[in-house]
């Protein structure tokens, strides 16, 4: 097993093409020898051609290794080494990534159907963002639902007053404004930094289509509490103090409601 360090296994660099942008799709992974497979598989079957594939490994001890270097020749980059939690991972991805777009889809997480980057950028238009639904599965690949909460028909970082909005698995930014992630937050730093990209961003487009599936048993699942406590302080210091409380009563409520009527959040 790899005791951490720098892995290269393909070291080449694509490029866009005229109306044809590349894309950099970013895989998180840390011991997760049963599920990565699915997600490689899921951009791999992609029938878009300008994909670019990269895998950032927390030094996993299990066969997760193993996974990644039996798809080394669809791979364009991984690494493997000691890191400071998922957000770190993240970070380390976007320094790696050539592409136009970046595009995060964790182990467990799978791309909705094998045309649908292919639809995302089939009137390509230059957006800065491009989004879209998402279906939530369990880690049989089971369908459990929808997200409770519907993808505004027009996205802008005002619309997360109403809490996160749009899945982190279903929003594909351009590189030139992805910021990197504020590693202060351990559990709502994608909340954050969704804000920031759509504060610089001038054109965003509903893609009106289900674009991943995500695995309901992310980091923020798990630290629930802890991931809300963080929100809220995200939510304040983008709203304001009384903009936010009276928009999570709202929320609250929402929540309860879907929570009766669903049995699942």
């Amino acid at each position: 097993m790899n005791q951490g360090g720098l892995r290269i296994l393909k070291n080449q660099t694509k490029q866009s093409k005229k109306g044809n942008p590349l894309l950099s799709i970013i895989t998180v992974v840390y011991n997760s020898e049963h599920l990565l497979e699915k997600t490689i598989l899921s951009v791999k079957a992609q029938t878009y051609n300008n994909i670019e594939y990269i895998i950032i490994d927390g030094n996993s001890f299990d066969n997760t290794l193993e996974i990644i270097k039996k798809h080394s020749s669809f791979i364009d980059f991984w690494m493997s080494e000691p890191d400071n939690g998922l957000y770190d991972a993240m970070n380390k991805g976007i320094t790696k990534a050539n592409g136009d777009y970046l595009w995060f889809l964790n182990s467990g997480d799978l791309i909705f159907s094998n045309d649908t980057v292919e639809n995302i950028f089939l009137n390509y238009n230059n957006a800065e963002i491009y989004y879209g639904e998402t279906m939530m599965i369990d880690s049989s690949e089971n369908n459990i639902g929808m997200r409770r909460l519907k993808t505004p028909e027009n996205l802008n970082w005002k619309s997360l007053k109403k809490g996160m909005v749009i899945c982190h698995q279903a929003i594909i930014v351009k590189l030139t404004i992805a910021s990197f992630y504020d590693l202060k937050y351990k559990y709502s730093s994608d909340f954050d930094w969704v804000i920031k990209v759509l504060k610089e961003s001038d054109r965003v487009i509903n893609t009106k289509q289900i674009v991943a599936k995500y695995l309901q048993e992310g980091l923020s699942r798990k630290n629930i509490k802890n991931s809300l406590k963080e929100r809220f302080k995200i939510m304040v210091k983008n709203y304001g103090l009384l903009s936010t409380l009276f928009n999570h009563i709202i929320i609250s409520i929402k929540f309860f409601y879907f929570l009766l009527r669903n049995r699942r959040f």
